[in-house]
Formats: structure tokens, C-alpha cells, sequence
């Protein structure tokens, strides 16, 4: 007689599945992954809430793209400091005390990380927007321009419809 067994999800380790071949993370090790990473990270929707609210934010928004890039558009009030001028600016330009939030193209560009890592380095509390400015633009929020400011649609793809609440 001959046992057939057929993998269940009680059996990851048996499994050709993909995504369950490296088992997850045991809750403990999860739960301090992604509390560092909300420690690192933060979402443009949450920081545009913040600077909409009229309140003093408690942080610094630094766009780390160059001078061509900044004027193509950037995150209205966001002070300019590439990062390539961090070692030689960022002590004159900004106060160690309020924590800074980098940003710089989007998810394809590590330019922000690069940007969080020299502040960090200089004694700043720093972190990096997620999605940078093309999920700032996607997200419908308000641009900054030589010429004033501007607002794009957004992506229904990217941000929700008719509210300013994703519900995460």
C-alpha cells in the first residue's frame, strides 16, 4: 500500500511555494524588524498630513536631489541640501536637536538613504521618506516650482479616491 501526502500550509518546508521556502520570521523577531524599520522609515502620506496640519511638524524635511532636480518640483517648505554638500552644509543649515526626513526620487533611488546616512553620521536624528518625491507627486500631494505651486491628480493606483485616508 502506498501513502500520498500533499503539501498543506501546515507543511511550508515540504513545499515548492516561493514565498514560503524561507519560513517567516518568528512573531518576536518580526515585531522587532519592523518596529526598527518604522524607526527608519517614514511614509509620504504621514509626513504630508503632518506639514498640512499648519502645526509645527518637530522635523525638517531635506530634498537630497541636485539643483536641476529640485526646481523640476519638490515638497513645498522642504529645505535643499544634496547630499554630496551634507559634510560641508548640513552643520550651518540645520539644528541638530529636530529631527530631519530625507528624500529624494523614489523607489528606485537610494539617494535618500545615502542623504540619512551622512546626516546620521554627523549626529542628526534622520529618517528617509519612503517613495520620495515621485509617491509625493503620485499621491496627489502639492509641488513647489520656480514658478509657484502645483498639484497633480493622483494615481488610483498609488492613492486612495475621495479621501485623504488609506486606512493603514
Amino acid at each position: 500500500m502506498t501513502v500520498t501526502r500533499t503539501a498543506t500550509a501546515q507543511t511550508p518546508a515540504t513545499s515548492a511555494n516561493a514565498v514560503l521556502r524561507v519560513p517567516p520570521a518568528a512573531p518576536a523577531a518580526a515585531a522587532a524588524h519592523f518596529g526598527a524599520s518604522l524607526a527608519f522609515h517614514a511614509d509620504v502620506s504621514d509626513v504630508a498630513s503632518v506639514l498640512a496640519s499648519g502645526e509645527d511638524p518637530g522635523f525638517v524635511v531635506v530634498d537630497s536631489r541636485s539643483t536641476e532636480s529640485w526646481d523640476q518640483g519638490h515638497v513645498p517648505g522642504a529645505l535643499h541640501l544634496p547630499t554630496a554638500l551634507i559634510p560641508a552644509q548640513a552643520e550651518r543649515l540645520l539644528d541638530k536637536a529636530v529631527p530631519v526626513v530625507t528624500y529624494c526620487w523614489g523607489p528606485g533611488c537610494n539617494g535618500a538613504t545615502r542623504a540619512a546616512l551622512a546626516l546620521a553620521e554627523l549626529g542628526y536624528q534622520v529618517k528617509e521618506m519612503l517613495g520620495g518625491i515621485e509617491y509625493w507627486i503620485r499621491e496627489g500631494f502639492e509641488v513647489e516650482t520656480w514658478e509657484g505651486r502645483e498639484r497633480r491628480d493622483a494615481d488610483p493606483l498609488t492613492a486612495p479616491l475621495g479621501t485623504d485616508d488609506c486606512g493603514c
